[in-house]
């Protein structure tokens, strides 16, 4: 048979494996299930790759993001591997053509989203094939108390049952020994071996930066040179702001998230690798699982939520072990407003009930019903029907989705989009001559303003129908036809946005919820704060021992690389400097200070040096004259 290192050298050309990858491939081939802990860049996916090359039968690899999924499917089939991947928005003839290969062919590797993994097609088409790997990436979202619990990762334990013979392989950047814990246990991993590479990166340069300016810091940090970079804001107004900011500073920059369409996305992120674009402005998720090595720089213009998540981003940084800097800027409101979002995503018992009473009533469901089908929602016309507003809403349902009383599904994150393609001359033009559609222009311009000019916005055809006052359907007919003419671009949400109530209908005011675990949930992530705020604001640790020690490790040293350190450096520095410059000059003491200055040949300032010396009692100072003190 064709050793492991074999296969890696015939398909991805290297002669050797890096640390711990070779452990975890040999473990996973022995059938025994595997928690594999890898920094970002570690290289993760060819542990799970070479040993499903290695084996006979397929590997079925689910994760989060339909980019991923995408761009891992592209390099297995450059290098000559059988790879497909489902996820939503596919069409079902599709999804039954893909699924058939992996039964009848010789495909490998199967990616999928958590979504997708209870339907029935799946379920069927699964029990056909021979899965020998059932493979987790980014498995700390299985956990409540990892920095990025998704609901859907909860349904990997019951579609295990229709693979039984696979071995398991999670995997991730990121976990504290709670969160490996609760990996274990919500996977129901038999016997796991846990095998961790160090935290540590030897070639990151780690910076916390206060800032009054910061699109200024940043723009001068950026002009330096042309190498490539990503920048994470919070929100996606703020890439577009970001973007264009230093596009006006002359820089090559372009903004990415997840609300633009998926060619606009795919064409962005292209030109952003092939260094077309030297800058990336984006929201937390871009870059994941996205293989560039040559990331020379990462920006946070915002104070990351928890430590996890900040590792994971600055990762991306350096995948080439090239020295590499990643940068944090941030000022005192940043940290304030950490905290006023943490009480944002906890809202009160009784704003839950509200929500959840208000979402029975949208639907006219009975105390005791049981709907088995998900329902179309639409967040937008929710809200706007009983007067609610869309952040705490928003946390409200997804607090109810994490206790497992109601289930979104993917669209509800991804709304339609809407751009005008013309200018502002060639609309107003347009408008003059076809008065049939004019009024609803000017509705669609009220609504959303002067931005659906510059970029894809998100719109919603039911808070358009109420504007207008027209059926849905029509607002439809109306996109569409506008879109035809060349006028905007419309980019129809895939499929509708739908909400799944798990079990019986309950009482409102006697809601299932586990208050101590809300409690326990909401205390981690106020420490979590509390911890990524005293990184930042720290200004003598090591950058990189903080963020060994957060994760665990033990065995730690100074980076010498970080702010924190070379500041400690140049302050020993300084101090060896002064010494000895102050030891020179106590030779011709006692003297006047203007006698020193003409001795004095350092590049220290003299009053820099006399002020040392007297402050440690070495000199005395009196009547403008110096002498040694007789200690």
């Amino acid at each position: 048979m064709v050793s492991t290192l074999e296969i890696l050298q015939k398909y991805w050309g290297y002669n050797s494996f890096r640390p711990l990858q070779e452990e975890i491939i040999n473990t996973a081939i022995s059938r025994q299930d595997t928690l594999a802990l890898m920094p970002t860049g570690g290289g993760k996916s060819i542990c799970f790759q070479v040993p499903g090359l290695h084996e006979d039968g397929v590997s079925i690899v689910i994760t989060p993001l339909i980019a991923l999924m995408k761009d891992q499917v592209k390099q297995l089939h450059d290098r000559g591997i059988r790879a497909a991947a489902i996820f939503s928005g596919m069409h079902y003839k599709d999804i039954d053509r893909t699924l058939d290969n992996f039964v009848l062919g010789d495909y490998k590797f199967l990616y999928v989203s958590p979504e997708r993994l209870l339907t029935e097609l799946m379920i069927e088409r699964t029990k056909r094939m021979k899965v020998h790997f059932l493979v987790i990436d980014e498995a700390h979202c299985i956990s409540k108390w990892g920095h990025d619990f998704r609901p859907s990762y909860l349904k990997i334990k019951d579609f295990k049952e229709y693979c039984p013979k696979a071995t398991l392989i999670a995997l991730t950047a990121t976990a504290t020994d709670r969160t490996q814990e609760d990996i274990v246990k919500q996977l129901g991993l038999k016997q796991p071996k846990v095998l961790k590479m160090s935290f540590k990166r030897t070639n990151l340069s780690i910076s916390c930066l206060g800032s009054g300016n910061k699109l200024r810091t940043l723009a001068e940090i950026l002009s330096k040179d042309k190498a490539s970079a990503i920048v994470y804001v919070k929100t996606r107004k703020q890439t577009i702001e970001t973007a264009s900011f230093l596009k006006k500073c002359g820089l090559s920059a372009d903004f990415y998230h997840a609300g633009l369409t998926n060619e606009l996305r795919s064409k962005r992120q292209d030109a952003w690798i092939n260094n077309e674009t030297q800058v990336i402005v984006s929201t937390n998720a871009f870059g994941m699982g996205i293989d560039k090595p040559d990331v020379r720089r990462v920006f946070h213009l915002h104070v990351p939520q928890n430590m996890e998540a900040y590792y994971q981003e600055i990762g991306r940084a350096g995948r080439d072990g090239q020295m590499s800097e990643v940068f944090l800027l941030y000022n005192n409101l940043d940290i304030e407003t950490l905290s006023s979002q943490l009480e944002q995503k906890y809202p009160p018992t009784d704003f839950i009930s509200k929500v959840y009473q208000s979402l029975c009533n949208y639907y006219k469901l009975a105390v005791g019903s049981q709907p088995d089908e998900k329902l179309d929602f639409d967040f937008f016309d929710f809200n706007s029907t009983f007067g609610f507003k869309a952040i705490p809403t928003h946390y409200a349902l997804k607090l109810l989705e994490n206790q497992e009383i109601i289930e979104l599904n993917d669209a509800y994150q991804s709304p339609s989009t809407l751009k005008f393609i013309v200018s502002n001359k060639e609309l107003y033009n347009w408008q003059v001559k076809n008065k049939a559609l004019d009024s609803f222009v000017k509705t669609l311009l009220r609504i959303y303003g002067g931005e659906v000019f510059a970029n894809d916005s998100l719109i919603s055809e039911t808070e358009i129908a109420r504007a207008h006052r027209i059926p849905q359907t029509q607002v439809i007919r109306f996109l569409d036809r506008l879109h035809q003419l060349g006028i905007i671009e419309y980019r129809k949400q895939s499929t509708s946005a739908g909400i799944s109530f798990l079990g019986n209908r309950f009482d409102a005011q006697k809601l299932p919820l586990n208050f101590k675990e809300i409690k326990e949930k909401k205390k981690q992530e106020s420490d979590a704060i509390r911890h990524m705020t005293d990184y930042v604001k720290s200004q003598r640790k090591c950058r990189m021992i903080q963020l060994q020690e957060f994760f665990g490790e033990n065995e730690v040293e100074d980076c010498g690389i970080c702010d924190n350190c070379k500041k400690r450096g140049e302050e020993e520095y300084q101090g060896r400097l002064l010494t000895e410059e102050g030891l020179l000059l106590e030779i011709h003491l006692p003297c006047s200070i203007s006698e020193l200055e003409k001795i004095h040949s350092s590049k220290i300032p003299l009053e820099q040096i006399i002020h040392q010396f007297v402050d440690t009692g070495k000199w005395n100072l009196i009547n403008g004259k110096l002498f040694k003190s007789e200690l």
